[in-house]
């Protein structure tokens, strides 16, 4: 019991030495209060940026720029596109329809199995 006794005070000093900085109680009381304290002013609450005001045609402008940005897809894909979304969209219909036939065949016979008839 002697040699516990006397590594605790060993092991508390290694303890502080490993501690970082900053990161005692006290610390860390004084960074909540100066968190709390700048949160409390006024000054902290960031005010919106005023917005530009734009004219009429300036807004043209500005859409006329943006338009010129977009690519348009070819006739060509757009038909291989639309092509493939009704390929999906019957392969989806034919696949919910076969879980459909499964489930309304096996429900009866469960039930059927189920009430001895």
């Amino acid at each position: 019991m002697g040699a516990r006794t006397s590594a605790a005070p060993e092991f508390e000093s290694l303890k502080n030495v490993a501690r970082k900085s900053g990161q005692t109680p006290q610390a860390m009381r004084n960074r909540a209060a100066r968190t709390a304290a700048v949160m409390a002013s006024p000054s902290a609450v960031a005010a919106p940026a005023p917005k530009k005001k734009v004219n009429l045609a300036q807004f043209a402008r500005e859409v006329r720029l943006e338009a010129r940005k977009i690519t348009w897809t070819s006739r060509r894909e757009t038909w291989i596109t639309s092509v493939m979304v009704g390929i999906m969209v019957l392969l989806a219909a034919l696949f919910f329809a076969a879980v459909d036939a499964i489930w309304g065949w096996a429900i009866p016979a469960i039930l059927k199995l189920a009430t001895g008839g």
